[in-house]
């Protein structure tokens, strides 16, 4: 599969969040979608990533904005994740791996020389439109929601 670019209509997702509910992509029409895939529930990168969405939630609500993050983690890991930290996003659960699959984020990862199959983290800016308006990859923690947030004010 061709990776996602800029113009590109974004793949519809269907997955249960945070709490149960289930999830589509086309509930948010007429909205803008920031959709960020990271690794893993409480680690340190996905923690500070979280938190600093959900600390800029109201800002990007104001630009008619939401937020979704995705991982193949359990709704119930999600759950404990959210409580734990007191997240205000949206955490979808893909542990089947298809929304990473069709997004390209489920790639091969190396540590300490070991090879292995992994979420690479990255942000998809979705417009209201339903096309793909930014795509940050391999992701760094510090600065990416303001660059997020600087990305869907030039929406």
């Amino acid at each position: 599969m061709s990776e996602l670019t800029i113009g590109d209509t974004a793949p519809d997702i269907n997955l249960p969040r945070d709490g149960g509910d289930m999830v589509n992509l086309s509930d948010f029409a007429g909205k803008n979608v920031v959709l960020y895939f990271y690794p893993r529930d409480d680690t340190s990168g996905c923690t500070k990533e979280a938190i600093g969405f959900s600390e800029n939630l109201q800002a990007f609500d104001d630009l008619n904005t939401v937020i979704l993050g995705v991982s193949k983690d359990s709704v119930k890991k999600h759950d404990k994740f959210v409580s734990k930290h007191d997240l205000k996003v949206i955490l979808l659960s893909d542990e089947e791996g298809d929304v990473c699959e069709r997004y390209g984020v489920w790639v091969e990862k190396s540590m300490y020389g070991k090879k292995y199959m992994g979420i690479e983290r990255a942000t998809f800016l979705i417009g209201a439109d339903g096309k793909i308006a930014q795509v940050w990859r391999k992701v760094k923690v510090p600065g990416h929601v303001d660059a997020v947030l600087d990305a869907v004010k030039s929406l």
